[in-house]
């Protein structure tokens, strides 16, 4: 984890272009997918989330109206009163965590609604997924607050030329 870890903080900002313009060649190629997903498999074995939670603190976490219901429901909320103490609706509608860090990190990078999370937490970053071929603005903007997805998209270079 260390490791990977360093070379993340050291190198992500330096290498963003290279990797945005390394994930947009992939475009239209959906075996990368697979590729992808064993990487994310394998990377994941190696990096313990709860030693960095840089996505809890640097991003604010989308939230699906099913995901507020589902949380609200959980905290004994209305959906409406937790709408308006924890999340900002934006012109067109789509919901987010209102505040970074993410209001529901613990000190110790544990999450308070873990169980219930919004779906965006459950599935970021979103490597194993299918359509990482198609997310290369996406993938390429998590390598600089993710070192999984930095290393996973180091890796794919190495075995993607």
């Amino acid at each position: 984890m260390k490791e990977i870890f360093d070379n993340w903080k050291k190198h992500s900002k330096e290498d963003y272009d290279e990797n945005l313009n390394y994930l947009k060649s992939l475009r239209g190629n959906k075996s990368i997918d697979q590729s992808a997903a064993e990487l994310d498999k394998t990377v994941f074995a190696k990096v313990d989330c709860l030693q960095c939670a840089n996505c809890c603190k640097s991003t604010p976490a989308m939230v699906t109206r099913p995901d507020a219901k589902r949380i609200a429901k959980h905290l004994g909320l209305s959906s409406k009163a937790f709408i308006k103490k924890y999340l900002l609706e934006d012109y067109d509608g789509s919901l987010m965590i209102n505040g970074v860090p993410c209001t529901f990190l613990n000190v110790d990078n544990t999450c308070q609604i873990y169980e219930v999370r919004p779906e965006a937490c459950r599935e970021y970053p979103h490597t194993a997924q299918f359509g990482f071929h198609r997310r290369s603005r996406m993938n390429a903007q998590n390598t600089l607050i993710c070192p999984a997805t930095y290393e996973i998209v180091k890796r794919l270079k190495a075995i993607h030329v």
